[in-house]
């Protein structure tokens, strides 16, 4: 879930408005507020800090959201996947695990085929005299 939306769903569950939400940001007016809310702008460390605090969440939480938007190395499909993946229970994850894993060719928890080193022609000799 993308950060703004995650402050839309909280801002609306404890009742704040983006007056009440600009009142207790430092540096943060409600233009300021509204913007972050519709994703225009995201707030700087300070102000996830104090929207953590006015919304009664770990700071973590908000933190963990800001990060998974920034992240370049994700494509939109890795974020849907992630949003799909978080969506199901406990059985139903560890079943995509093995299902994904099947499909990538590698054991749960071991690098993809693509990542692993290949063998160098020393190693080879060494296996085969090995034999």
């Amino acid at each position: 879930m993308s950060l703004d939306t995650t402050l839309r769903l909280l801002a609306k569950a404890s009742g704040l408005s983006v007056t009440d939400l600009a009142t207790a940001i430092p540096r943060a007016g409600a233009n300021t507020v509204s913007a972050w809310l519709r994703g225009e702008k995201l707030p700087g460390r300070d102000q996830l800090d104090a929207l953590a605090r006015a919304f009664g969440v770990p700071a973590g939480a908000l933190l963990a959201e800001l990060a998974s938007t920034l992240d370049p190395a994700r494509t939109q499909g890795e974020h849907d996947l992630l949003a799909a993946y978080r969506a199901l229970d406990t059985r139903q994850q560890g079943a995509l695990l093995e299902v994904a894993a099947s499909m990538a060719g590698t054991r749960r928890g071991a690098a993809p085929r693509a990542a692993r080193k290949a063998p160098t022609k020393k190693a080879s000799a060494r296996k085969k005299a090995a034999r």
